[in-house]
């Protein structure tokens, strides 16, 4: 058995099979729920394989995952990597052309989703053309929605008439999971990783915190020689790359999952207390700012004594929210960790001096700040690249130009090169400056749109922000901000903001226009849409 992660699951099904899976709260507060214990997820992923299977979706072959969180959609993954099929994550935000894009980027035989998105799907589908041939579709469609012209099959249906029998074939380490991501900025790629590989860059070979498994086998015996009782509570989307790697994370410790539908924070946190939560995922400000909000205010009496860790994954944590969250919780360790679609786990942002900017971090042995052309170490202080050695994905699905130009063979290893620029020190501590396809040009000085938009969110007036660059005769580019202010805040004035951000900034960095807007659009993860944000700022509207 190679590091396949059904032959994984399976293993540790087998060794704890009565223990509590996944526990899933439809409409939290409405008491509504399911409970699975392993070998009933088991079984029920089992089912849907075999319908899979008997529908004509072969090894190899791409599935979309068209779904809000859920039973179905782990059922759903944990049924492709059973068949070894690829599954594919669908944003479920995407309209008709997006989706359209996306499905034959992806070259999907087959779609499970959601029939709140009966209408998107059948509207998709007569452009997308491409080899998509099986629908199964998870619920009932809202009354008068198109029909596709594909007939769906009801999940239900799909599921009672599979077999929950293991009469599958070989599996390998080989096998392919594919992650689409990058929809904010321009059409989705698709990033293709190796089972083997993704097992070991984005689930820490089974031990994220400690010494990775060596044989296959070895995963199943610790579990078996551990015990229960860590409860993971992936927050994000599950078609977010950090909380379905959350999941795996936690089935691979024969731990159990939490999910709701949706984002809900004063449902997250009644949800703490009552599963007794012990990890909580979730992504940046726009998850964590509800949570503390509601934590000061509301619902200050939760129970979160159970809680040890909240992580955020995606984009960064500002200094403002962090310490407004420790204040209130002392105890629970929180964990600004940086990674991506591309490279899985690279690093958590560094205690100690100068980690209040969020951007300081202690990456793990594999990861380096290259020169973007000579693909060699920068020096100390130098301003580079962050790369990924090792276990990096194959490349972007159908694009062999931006593979070329993302990954890239040197010093007898493989690589993948980031898009985020970055200093290092002496001491291998990286600095991440921000992401290079956002960095503003004004004038020939460079400002990272992260660094101001902490800035901005450190005035107490201030919710959330997202800084571009707009076009400027004299300076090339100017520094803009859309900015969404607190709830019940008073009118704030450009002069305002900006007097308070020469506080924390340089001159050239301080933005030179502001548009307020009622809410910052972001992807249902927490991620910034800069798209929106350009056009907003560019008086294009919202």
């Amino acid at each position: 058995m190679e590091m396949n992660l059904a032959d994984l699951f399976e293993s540790i099904v087998d060794t704890v099979p009565g223990r509590e899976a996944l526990v899933h709260l439809d409409h939290p507060g409405s008491g509504a729920e399911r409970r699975l214990t392993y070998a009933e997820l088991d079984a029920a992923a089992g089912r849907l394989a075999h319908h899979l299977r008997d529908s004509g979706v072969g090894p190899g072959e791409h599935v979309g995952l068209h779904l809000y969180n859920g039973v179905e959609y782990l059922q759903t993954l944990w049924a492709c990597l059973k068949i070894r099929a690829v599954p594919v994550n669908v944003n479920y935000r995407y309209v008709e052309e997006e989706l359209s894009y996306l499905y034959r980027d992806a070259d999907l035989v087959a779609l499970v989703f959601d029939a709140e998105f009966t209408g998107r799907v059948a509207a998709a589908l007569p452009p997308a053309g491409g080899v998509l041939r099986h629908l199964v579709r998870a619920g009932t469609p809202p009354e008068g929605a198109a029909v596709p012209r594909i007939e769906p099959v009801p999940f239900t249906e799909a599921e009672a008439a599979g077999s929950a029998a293991r009469d599958f074939g070989p599996r390998s380490g080989d096998d392919r999971i594919i992650i689409y991501t990058g929809g904010t900025t321009g059409m989705p790629k698709g990033v293709v990783w190796r089972q083997e590989d993704l097992f070991f860059s984005g689930l820490g070979g089974g031990a994220p915190t400690g010494v990775p498994v060596k044989r296959p086998e070895e995963l199943a015996e610790r579990v078996a020689a551990g015990g229960e009782g860590l409860v993971f509570f992936p927050t994000a989307p599950l078609m977010h790359g950090t909380s379905t790697l959350t999941a795996f994370v936690a089935f691979g410790l024969g731990q159990k999952v939490v999910i709701h539908r949706k984002f809900a924070p004063h449902e997250v946190l009644r949800t703490i207390a009552r599963e007794r939560v012990t990890n909580v995922s979730l992504v940046g400000d726009a998850m964590l700012r509800p949570l503390v909000d509601a934590l000061a205010g509301p619902l200050r009496d939760t129970d979160c004594s159970s809680l040890r860790s909240v992580s955020s994954s995606g984009a960064v944590l500002s200094g403002t929210v962090r310490e407004q969250f420790t204040a209130l919780l002392p105890r629970v360790a929180l964990l600004n960790n940086y990674g991506s679609s591309e490279s899985g786990f690279n690093g958590t942002a560094a205690a100690g001096p100068g980690a209040g900017d969020g951007f300081r971090l202690r990456v793990n042995g594999r990861t380096a700040v290259l020169d973007p052309h000579t693909h060699e170490p920068v020096a100390p202080g130098e301003v580079g690249r962050v790369a990924q050695r090792g276990h990096v994905p194959l490349g972007y699905h159908n694009d062999p130009v931006k593979t070329a130009e993302t990954f890239f063979e040197a010093r007898g290893e493989r690589w993948v090169l980031l898009g985020d620029v970055a200093t290092a020190d002496a001491d291998g501590l990286v600095t991440v400056l921000g992401r290079g396809s956002q960095c503003v040009n004004t004038g020939g000085e460079k400002v990272f749109p992260e660094e101001v938009e902490q800035a901005l969110k450190s005035h107490p007036e201030v919710y959330d922000a997202l800084v571009i660059g707009v076009p400027d005769a004299r300076w090339g580019q100017c520094v803009a901000a859309v900015v969404q202010l607190r709830e019940g805040a008073g009118p704030l004035t450009l002069a305002a903001l900006q007097a308070h951000c020469r506080t924390r900034l340089a001159g050239y960095k301080v933005p030179r226009g502001v548009v307020f807007t009622e809410r910052v659009r972001r992807s249902p993860s927490g991620k910034a849409d800069y798209r929106w944000a350009r056009g907003v700022a560019s008086g294009g509207g919202a």
